[in-house]
């Protein structure tokens, strides 16, 4: 539990947690007071019913204003969650095709690589080879080499093809 004098163990200093002897003071309307003592500025804010907050510590000097400490520590934390909420995150969609794919099967991959590619998902293109198609490397780029083309409008490639043990992989993200 912590004490009630104890400095605030995140978000901005506020009344006596403030060290700084001299801050720029706004009042609770939002005009500019001008430069003053700190403690002189935290006997204001206690007249106006309110707290002394640090909103800009790295400006000289540091900016305070006059609010309501919890309330402005709600409306920051409200604001985070929003901005968490509305990121986009971008994940890795994985298509994986053999060498000897059919042109029907290409083409149902290639409208998942389209889809993928338009909500904004990198896709990983993995080529898989079996037994003796291992030693017909070149079909697979190939291959891949006409994914490249046909999302060339969209996509670009963010990882060339390459081999990996007995598969080849690429990468394509978004333009």
């Amino acid at each position: 539990m912590r004490r009630p004098n104890a400095p605030p163990l995140s978000g901005p200093r506020f009344n006596e947690f403030i060290s700084v002897p001299k801050v720029r003071v706004i009042d609770e309307n939002g005009e500019n007071i001008g430069v003053m003592l700190t403690a002189e500025a935290i006997e204001q804010a206690a007249e106006v019913g309110l707290d002394l907050v640090e909103v800009s510590p790295n400006a000289d000097p540091p900016v305070c204003k006059f609010l309501d400490v919890g309330k402005f520590k709600y409306e920051a934390q409200k604001k985070a969650n929003l901005a968490r909420k509305t990121q986009k995150t971008q994940e890795i969609k994985e298509i994986k095709m053999r060498p000897n794919i059919d042109n029907h099967d290409y083409d149902v991959k290639m409208k998942k690589i389209h889809s993928f590619i338009g909500e904004g998902d990198k896709v990983k293109v993995t080529l898989r080879f079996r037994g003796r198609e291992l030693a017909h490397g070149q079909l697979g780029m190939q291959l891949l080499e006409r994914v490249q083309a046909d999302t060339a409008e969209i996509a670009k490639i963010e990882q060339h093809p390459r081999m990996e043990g007995r598969q080849m992989l690429m990468v394509l993200a978004p333009r």
